[in-house]
């Protein structure tokens, strides 16, 4: 019997931030890149504002509504006004092509799409004819173009309602069942054919409400958004940070994280192992101008090894050298994250023990978790409270965990996605009397901890937590004359390479490399 969440569906969790009244609940950036303070009630006036435009054009319980966007306030002003009334939101990556985005915006039958740019706008014009697409919004315009609608028109006299509520609107809003589909995520397959994982409003209560136990988030913490918002991870994130009260700020770019952190100085950090190792690789990169720097910070890390378990448990070494270690290299590098964070989170890909050791040893504790986009996301997750370096945590008490014969983490629990939309056979494929198949295998010690072993999908995950496909890829370069074979190499790495074996009786009949060259680029 699994506990009950204490809220149910997404609504409750936006009626929740709305009747918290906070003056701050999130913070975003205006056009002087000056942080502004976005109170809950705006918030609420801002969905309510959407979402009421979205009834005026005829959308309706379980009608599909796209949201094309970098992370920004706007996006969860979309995701809430969608879900509020009943609606399902299709979250697309603005990094993919314009026929790429087609095909997600036919499959799900998304009749209207949000988006922030007027550089995605054209992306997506390109192809609008061939999508079932009615009205778009366009995010990042006073006067929208011919065929789209101003999101800042559609805003416009919102905070001048100030706290008002409209009970017609927060009635509709609580009237979506746990059952309700909330969310359609796509996600490659082995093959690399985009499906859209299902989630309901429930599936992403029981997360918000129990993937951060132990962590005790409150309404003085402040956490930055910057990962992806398309991803569950990092809407989970944010969801959880308005669960508990904590502020959210909104980055648009991962290139202005560096100076965010220093501005909002977070209390939470949460990134991909890709941003932990950038800032490790800055700070060697910029001890290493220096040969006394490089050779401080050196013996700092390996005198800081002594202390890691220690570090790792959550506790200052009681230890007058290392106290002094602190003040001189220690902090400098807590102080890249802004200086007074107290809780580190490493999610999306696998962390590895050589970036958790070298944070340890410089005296920061990363907690690591694991989970997947049809599990909503978290399945374990390191707390402050139980831990252990090298594993990613003790499963959820709402998710169940076993092990197959040869070694698959199977799960099951009221985060366990509903299926694949339109995708019969393969949700016959993924789930075994009852139980879903991650496609990782994993291992459970004697004390319940969870470790991630290896992946048995063909799927390459880049430390950055990117999926790549290698069939497909491979296919193509090695449709050209010129190559033999193709094989993709990177997983948990920063980049995907590809190793190629030569058709050297082809390049013996002299066609030239520059073509191959080109044909390879142009195919990739």
């Amino acid at each position: 019997m699994h506990a009950t969440p204490t809220v149910k569906t997404l609504n409750e969790l936006f009626l929740r931030v709305a009747d918290s009244n906070a003056s701050v609940a999130f913070l975003v950036q205006d056009a002087a890149e000056i942080w502004q303070p976005v109170s809950a009630s705006q918030f609420y006036q801002r969905v309510r504002a959407l979402a009421t435009r979205l009834l005026d054009w005829e959308i309706v319980k379980g009608d599909r509504v796209a949201i094309i966007s970098e992370t920004r306030h706007e996006w969860a002003i979309s995701d809430f006004a969608i879900t509020a009334i009943g609606a399902v939101d299709v979250p697309i990556y603005p990094t993919l092509t314009g026929p790429q985005m087609a095909s997600i915006l036919r499959d799900s039958g998304s009749r209207v799409a949000i988006v922030s740019s007027q550089q995605l706008y054209d992306k997506l014009a390109t192809v609008r004819e061939a999508t079932p697409l009615e009205r778009v919004i366009l995010m990042d315009c006073e006067q929208a173009p011919d065929g789209a609608v101003s999101l800042t028109e559609i805003l416009r006299d919102a905070d001048a309602r100030g706290a008002e509520r409209d009970p017609l609107f927060d009635a509709l809003a609580r009237t979506a069942s746990p059952d309700d589909l909330a969310t359609l995520i796509y996600t490659s397959g082995t093959t690399g054919e985009p499906k859209g994982v299902m989630l309901t409003h429930g599936n992403l209560a029981h997360n918000i409400c129990f993937a951060t136990v132990g962590f005790n988030f409150s309404p003085e913490d402040y956490c930055i958004s910057v990962l992806p918002l398309s991803h569950i991870t990092a809407r989970m994130l944010d969801y959880c940070m308005m669960f508990d009260g904590a502020k959210v700020a909104y980055c648009t770019q991962f290139e202005k994280m560096p100076a965010a952190m220093q501005q909002v100085r977070p209390t939470v950090i949460v990134g991909v192992p890709r941003m932990f190792e950038k800032i490790r690789q800055e700070v060697e990169r910029r001890a290493g101008l220096s040969a006394i720097r490089a050779r401080l910070l050196h013996s700092a890390v390996r005198f800081g090894r002594r202390f890691r378990d220690t570090v790792y448990d959550g506790r200052k070494p009681d230890s007058v050298l290392w106290k002094l270690a602190y003040k001189v290299v220690y902090s400098k590098i807590h102080g890249a994250f802004g200086g007074r964070a107290r809780v580190f989170v490493s999610g999306g890909a696998p962390l590895g023990v050589d970036t958790a050791t070298w944070y340890a040893s410089v005296g920061i504790q990363i907690l690591e978790g694991y989970g997947l986009t049809e599990t909503s996301p978290v399945i374990a997750i390191n707390n402050p409270i139980v831990h252990r370096m090298g594993a990613v945590g003790k499963p959820l008490g709402i998710a169940e965990c076993k092990l197959a014969e040869d070694g698959e983490l199977l799960v099951r629990g009221p985060s366990v996605f509903k299926g694949y939309w339109n995708k019969p056979e393969a949700n016959a494929e993924c789930f075994k009397d009852g139980w879903f198949l991650t496609g990782d295998i994993g291992a459970l010690d004697s004390d319940g901890f969870l470790y991630i072993t290896d992946r048995k999908k063909e799927l390459l995950k880049t430390s950055g937590g990117k999926f790549i496909a290698p069939q497909p890829i491979e296919n193509r370069i090695k449709s050209n004359v010129l190559v033999g074979q193709a094989a993709l190499v990177g997983d948990k790495r920063k980049f995907i390479s590809v190793i190629i074996s030569p058709n050297y009786a082809a390049l013996e009949q002299g066609p030239s490399i520059i073509t191959f060259t080109q044909s390879a680029a142009l195919r990739c």
